[in-house]
């Protein structure tokens, strides 16, 4: 069974799930969502994922979204990514005494987990990236264009609201107005993935609206360790969703070419 638990720090409470896995000593796999994202969101994935790779799942709420205090303030565009790994995942990595981790991010949390692999080199020992986001991409730019046109209708806020309460209109700010901003020109994770060291799989759909494949394929280039692509025909921007048996298998195998230490 999964575990609830609320997670201090100074700016607010950090809402976090535990699923359990079967095998003892693996780093476990800490979960990055997405802009609009939440522990709920994940839906059963981390189960499935836990269940397949004998791994412990951890996922939390950032500040700001799902069950998670309100965000104080604003999230600096574009450095909220890479600060992620120094913000509310460190609490989550004290609170929970986790040493050495597998990062796995959807989408922005993609992009977060490449910041943290760089940030704690020897600590994470493996990165999954799904549909992450590296650079400031046309495709990107028009698929939020496209979003902040879907949620000016009323009833599209109202779903998402159920996940963030009161704090939707925040998020959606976070999203759409960071990335459409003057901040974001330019913006590439280009020098954080030479800083990186561990192995990473990146997944990436095929027909993801908000990237090409030209993400996964700049980690290939940059990241100095060893990356496997994982470029699914047909699949957009959630294939953990679509296509969830291949993508846990993906994961299973990528993870199965390490030792338990890895």
């Amino acid at each position: 069974m999964p575990q609830d638990l609320t997670i201090p720090t100074p700016r607010g409470s950090l809402f976090a799930r535990l699923w359990p896995g079967a095998a003892a000593g693996m780093p476990p796999i800490v979960l990055l969502h997405d802009s609009l994202g939440s522990v709920v969101l994940w839906r059963d994935f981390p189960e499935r994922l836990a269940r397949r790779t004998g791994r412990q799942v951890v996922a939390y709420d950032r500040l700001g979204f799902g069950r998670s205090a309100a965000h104080p303030g604003s999230l600096p565009a574009p450095d909220f990514i890479t600060d992620e790994a120094q913000g509310d995942f460190r609490h989550v990595l004290d609170h929970l005494e986790i040493a050495d981790f597998v990062a796995l991010g959807h989408s922005v949390g993609g992009g977060m987990g490449i910041g943290i692999a760089a940030r704690y080199p020897t600590r994470c020992k493996a990165l999954v990236t799904i549909s992450a986001q590296t650079f400031a991409e046309a495709q990107t730019l028009d698929g939020v264009r496209a979003a902040k046109e879907h949620f000016a209708q009323p009833d599209q806020i109202m779903r998402l609201r159920k996940y963030h309460g009161d704090k939707v209109e925040w998020v959606l700010a976070a999203w759409i107005d960071n990335w459409l901003s003057p901040g974001f020109d330019g913006w590439s994770l280009e020098a954080t993935l030479r800083q990186m060291r561990c192995p990473v799989l990146a997944i990436h759909g095929q027909e993801d609206e908000y990237g090409t494949p030209a993400h996964p394929e700049r980690i290939a280039r940059y990241a100095p360790g060893p990356v496997s692509l994982a470029i699914l025909p047909g699949e957009g921007h959630v294939p953990h969703r679509s296509a969830a048996d291949t993508v846990i298998g993906d994961i299973a195998a990528f993870l199965g070419t390490t030792s338990p230490g890895k």
